[in-house]
């Protein structure tokens, strides 16, 4: 599968958050590239777990936008989407502040299906927080029907 012209700017990227929970957990993306994107979220009230922890969620919700959004550039976006299949976290370390950073690079880019491999660390210590990997289904959006006369 040969990747789409032209890859949209961080800046358009990040405007994809927009009225999303990417937006509600203060995700955004800081870099593009053909088979790799990163992006970050904040350890604070809005991904803290009762004990003041990076929820184990929190983060399976950035790697699955990493995922998904990596995934979805692949593909002819007039003629295809991309949606999960299935998402696997092991969670390593606890952080309770700061920044964690998320890449997801690919392992596998199909003609019907994808894998991706995502690494979220500690902004501050880069030690690894969580390993996920997302298998991506790529379907075909329905035609276009003609206007009615």
């Amino acid at each position: 599968m040969s990747l789409p012209a032209s890859l949209p700017s961080v800046a358009d990227l990040n405007a994809w958050f927009r009225n999303t929970m990417g937006e509600h957990l203060g995700m955004e993306i800081l870099e593009v590239g053909e088979r790799f994107l990163v992006g970050r979220m904040p350890v604070d009230r809005r991904t803290h777990q009762p004990m003041g922890l990076l929820h184990g969620g929190a983060s399976v919700a950035l790697a699955e936008t990493l995922g998904s959004i990596a995934a979805t550039l692949q593909v002819d976006r007039r003629k295809q989407a991309c949606v999960g299949l299935e998402i696997n976290a092991n969670h390593l370390k606890g952080v309770r502040s700061g920044f964690v950073v998320g890449r997801a690079e690919a392992l596998h880019i199909g003609r019907s299906t994808q894998v991706w491999e995502i690494k979220i660390r500690d902004e501050q210590t880069d030690a690894l927080v969580c390993v996920s990997r997302i298998t991506m289904a790529v379907i075909d959006l329905p035609a276009a029907k003609p206007a009615q006369a």
